[in-house]
């Protein structure tokens, strides 16, 4: 791809993407829909998702973002159902669709209709954790729903390569299959457990923020690359490095928290919006090369399979969530009974997305043994893919919102959160308190009453900050005490920095000796900022 091409598809999906934001649609689906327009303008140029770009350069970063975004510890709270969509579903999904893709296609391959089902399994990272936060779902599924959409991606490629080399005449049996599974997964996680505490060392020591962000941007591509050249899942091999990278995060120091947070959403930001774009701009693309499968033939193929895809899914998610209960007394007896609404979101939450798009780019044209020739039925799988990434980020996208309120799922409890919040800041500033009075004692930390005086205010502002949000609201502007008062302190960090401005334009100080007092002042208002949310 060229350069100009590529700066404008960064270009156009990031106005999108912030255009979205604007808008009560999710921006997977603005950014989606506008790549479908574009691929019909005049001009435009002609972009073919390449899976060899996709996959070990694009897919590496965004599960790492996600995963150390994720926590362990709700992850390993939530194993059973995560374990169950994220490997029981999508091996049942791409049988399922494979069969039914088999029996519909007249003369479509069982292996190429398999290959099929492992493709469009897998439901997107990208897609779930991106609606999961617009829509605000209540916590377990956000965490269910997360956990799936790291791991499955590994359990569809395995299937993926299974079925291709039945489909291309390598041969494969259940055997094959099943140890195919296990060397990739069991490597890929033996990979992540080697890589995780040496890279975690080399972040602590390393003393500049900005070589510690380096690695932090190279981390997810080296894990992925290690583990592909050994024949294990690259995917597993980033999510294992990464929850831990992320749950030993404090260990940091902050300048790198600071940094590393602001450049993965910048990452983050962009790879999602091209590549919900990119989708889009796929159509043109995939229709040329759709051959002999077209017209009303094509079209009731898509549907479908579409059909099946959401289908398959809301039948294995209710027994999986029901018959642990029913067989294992120790479940009930641990976890709260489920209501039929929360399987229900879970089910209609599985959009699919640029993976399954790369994965099906990635089908080779030909075969090999004696029945040498073209690929069985690519092109419709390639098709059959496109439309059924786009239904269900169009029909599911679009209605779980809506859909979340008709069923009146409880969402977060921001009091019950605040509260837990206020109740840890408190413990914290009563250790803290105890320090500052040990160290105030010894005569080598001697400082001014004031001084001190500051930094006990500091502690008292922290430990009352998270107490006041849920007091009572001002009358007049309806702000708490905390937001009032955050609003002050940046009214008046605005009037330091304008001061600063017009002294620099005077000559009175120079650029250098700006730019450091606007240094501090950005971190006192990030303070406040981070307060608030």
């Amino acid at each position: 791809m060229d350069v100009l091409p590529l700066l404008l598809l960064v270009a156009g999906s990031a106005a999108v993407a912030g255009a979205a934001r604007r808008t009560p649609v999710p921006a997977p689906l603005l950014l989606v829909a506008a790549g479908l327009i574009a691929s019909y303008i005049p001009g435009v140029p002609e972009y073919t998702l390449d899976p060899e770009v996709v996959l070990p350069l694009v897919l590496p970063p965004l599960l790492y973002t996600a995963a150390s975004d994720s926590s362990y510890l709700d992850l390993r709270a939530q194993l059973r159902p995560v374990a169950l969509l994220s490997i029981g579903y999508v091996l049942f999904a791409t049988l399922v669709v494979g069969w039914a893709a088999y029996l519909l296609v007249p003369g479509l391959p069982l292996p190429a209709a398999l290959v099929l089902g492992a493709v469009v399994a897998p439901p997107d990272a990208v897609a779930a954790t991106a609606v999961a936060r617009r829509v605000g779902l209540p916590s377990r599924i956000t965490t269910i729903l997360q956990g799936e959409s790291l791991v499955n991606d590994a359990t569809a490629i395995t299937a993926y390569k299974v079925a291709l080399a039945a489909a291309v005449g390598e041969g494969a049996t259940w055997a094959h299959g099943v140890g195919e599974f296990l060397l990739a997964a069991v490597g890929g996680v033996a990979v992540g457990l080697l890589l995780m505490v040496p890279l975690h060392w080399l972040r602590t020591h390393l003393k500049e923020a900005l070589l510690q962000n380096t690695l932090s941007l190279l981390i997810p591509f080296v894990a992925y690359g290690l583990a592909e050249w050994a024949h294990a899942s690259g995917v597993l091999a980033v999510v294992v490095v990464a929850l831990y990278l992320g749950h030993r995060n404090y260990e940091v120091d902050f300048a790198t928290r600071l940094q590393e947070e602001a450049v993965w959403k910048m990452v983050a930001f962009v790879l999602e919006s091209a590549v919900f774009a990119l989708i889009g701009l796929q159509l043109q693309v995939v229709l040329k090369g759709l051959g002999e499968y077209r017209g009303v033939d094509a079209a009731w193929y898509a549907v479908a399979v579409f059909l099946v895809v959401v289908l398959a899914r809301f039948v294995w998610v209710y027994p999986a969530t029901f018959l642990p209960r029913l067989l294992s007394a120790r479940i009930r007896e641990r976890e709260e009974n489920p209501t039929w609404k929360a399987p229900f979101i879970i089910g209609w939450a599985g959009m699919r997305g640029v993976v399954s798009l790369a994965i099906a780019f990635s089908i080779p044209l030909t075969v090999h043994g004696q029945g040498k020739g073209p690929f069985p039925g690519r092109n419709l799988i390639l098709f059959l893919t496109f439309t059924t990434v786009i239904g269900t980020l169009v029909v599911q996208g679009l209605t779980l919102p809506p859909l979340i309120r008709l069923l009146r799922l409880p969402g977060r409890d921001a009091q019950a959160e605040t509260l837990a919040e206020a109740n840890a800041q408190a413990q914290a500033s009563r250790v803290a308190e105890l320090r500052l009075n040990d160290l105030l004692d010894d005569e080598r930390n001697a400082l001014p009453p004031p001084l001190a005086d500051r930094l006990r205010d500091v502690l008292e502002r922290r430990r009352n900050a998270v107490w006041e949000r849920l007091g009572a609201v001002n009358p007049v502007t309806g702000e708490s005490v905390d937001d009032t008062y955050r609003r002050l302190s940046r009214e008046m960090i605005a009037a330091e920095r304008s001061v600063f401005v017009r002294l620099r334009n005077g000559r009175y100080i120079d650029d250098e000796m700006l730019r450091t007092l606007l240094r501090r002042l950005d971190l006192e208002e990030a303070a406040a900022f981070r307060e608030a949310t």
